[in-house]
């Protein structure tokens, strides 16, 4: 599977692998999506202190620098609609004996969700786990985000364990689920 071409799906998306001149908008749909999904939930502070450190240009950047660390594009014709993150440097000590995919962030604009977009997301990157001979793939999703996890259980993901994961000052605990390829 080639990563450097656009894949144009037959609902109109199109899903590319981004590049460094992307950085921008990545963090900018990032810091978006975030807040569209966490920000009633959680205080402005620790939203503030995480969004301000995660979602700048030069962080994504940084991101983009780490070994195994792919970023997608989806778009709605010219609207940038969604994005995902995937990364094989680091794995949970529970699958140190497989090989492993993450899918760090998977995100659509609230104006998208419901039409497809992290169906799409998923799907790519799902396909980009088997073409690179990945043996499983895995993410963390927030304890208290029943969306997400509703939908990472439709695509057959199942709980393996939890992990840390700190929004500002707020420890909270993600629930880690993982899928056989």
């Amino acid at each position: 599977m080639t990563l450097h071409n656009p894949l144009t799906l037959l609902t109109g998306t199109m899903i590319r692998k981004a590049g460094k001149k992307d950085a921008a908008k990545l963090a900018a749909i990032g810091r978006m999506t975030f807040v569209e999904t966490f920000a009633d939930t959680n205080t402005k502070e620790d939203m503030q202190q995480y969004v301000s450190k995660a979602f700048t240009e030069k962080q994504i950047l940084k991101e983009m620098e780490e070994p195994g660390t792919t970023f997608l594009m989806a778009y709605d014709r010219d609207r940038l609609a969604g994005y995902a993150k995937l990364r094989s440097s680091q794995s949970p000590e529970e699958l140190s004996d497989k090989k492993a995919l993450e899918i760090q962030r998977l995100y659509a604009r609230r104006s998208y969700q419901g039409k497809k977009v992290g169906k799409e997301l998923m799907e790519y990157s799902l396909e980009i786990a088997k073409a690179l001979g990945y043996q499983l793939v895995w993410l963390g999703v927030w304890e208290y985000n029943p969306r997400a996890i509703a939908f990472y259980e439709k695509w057959g993901f199942e709980k393996f364990g939890e992990q840390t994961f700190l929004l500002g000052y707020d420890a909270q605990t993600d629930i880690l689920m993982k899928k056989s390829l």
